[in-house]
């Protein structure tokens, strides 16, 4: 399977589901605070466990989906900046060092 380059913020597409809803409503469906919903569309918070559970309610969609895209979008905004210099590999006993 191949790696997405720069994949979107998961606020950026839910905010696309979302266009025909205000905030306010759509916040008040899913029972979280509007602050709350508008940080996660502004990229400014991610998605949670619990708040994937309560979109994939909302929106009919497959438990796991939001966050799945929350953590390819973590995981590639983390291998951006990852250094690793100092970071050394770790062999079991009993293992064959390569």
């Amino acid at each position: 399977m191949s790696q997405m380059h720069n994949p979107a913020h998961p606020g950026e597409v839910l905010r696309e589901w979302l266009s025909d809803i205000s905030v306010t409503l759509a916040a008040r469906k899913l029972g979280v605070n509007r602050v709350t919903l508008a940080r996660i569309l502004n990229g400014g918070a991610g998605i949670s466990p619990d708040m994937d559970l309560r979109l994939s309610k909302a929106l009919g969609t497959t438990p796991g989906l939001w966050y799945a895209m929350q953590g390819n979008y973590d995981m590639w905004q983390a291998k951006r900046v990852f250094r690793g210099g100092k970071v050394q590999r770790i062999v079991q006993r009993g293992s064959v060092a390569a």
